[in-house]
């Protein structure tokens, strides 16, 4: 199979222009994935904290995606709504099935493995290192009512006239 194909902008990069604040994690911004976020390792959603919200924020959204999967839409690996407003952390193993390390009233959404759970790292076998984006934005709702079925790609639709705000960490990782 040839992989061979152009890189893909940064997806945030083509979105209406927000405030920005910071988001940390186990790893550092361009650095290599480590084994627990590797889908065939660990399957572990990392720790992430954020400071510097935009006022007005009420709720925030959570996501991973990766823009470098060799599809159209590329590839979610994450995805959370309705997390509180005054939320500053989520532990690592967070995107656990069942969502029992988030708040109460946080809603994980199928991810394109088909489940609902945070998936991690697994890109094709000889690709180039695929861009894994962990996204934490800041939201002017509460929550967002949207069915558990409701597509990654929807909701992202659905909460876009609410981001008030969004800080994104970077992972790289290479079968």
């Amino acid at each position: 199979m040839n992989l061979d194909r152009p890189i893909p902008a940064d997806p945030y990069s083509m979105l209406p222009q927000v405030a920005s604040f910071t988001v940390t994690a186990d790893f550092s911004d361009g650095d290599q994935l480590p084994p627990a976020q590797v889908y065939a390792q660990d399957n572990c959603s990392p720790r992430l904290s954020w400071s510097g919200a935009p006022e007005g924020t009420r709720s925030y959204a959570l996501t991973c995606f990766d823009p470098d999967a060799p599809t159209p839409s590329g590839f979610w690996h994450w995805f959370v709504l309705n997390l509180p407003g005054d939320l500053t952390e989520v532990p690592s193993g967070a995107g656990a099935e069942y969502g029992v390390l988030l708040p109460e009233g946080a809603i994980q959404l199928r991810n394109d493995y088909g489940t609902r759970d945070f998936g991690g790292a697994a890109p094709p076998e000889g690709d180039r290192a695929h861009r894994y984006m962990f996204a934490v934005v800041a939201l002017d709702v509460e929550r967002l009512d949207v069915e558990p079925e409701t597509s990654p790609a929807k909701a992202s639709f659905l909460m876009l006239e609410h981001v008030v705000g969004r800080a994104v960490i970077t992972g790289m990782y290479a079968a």
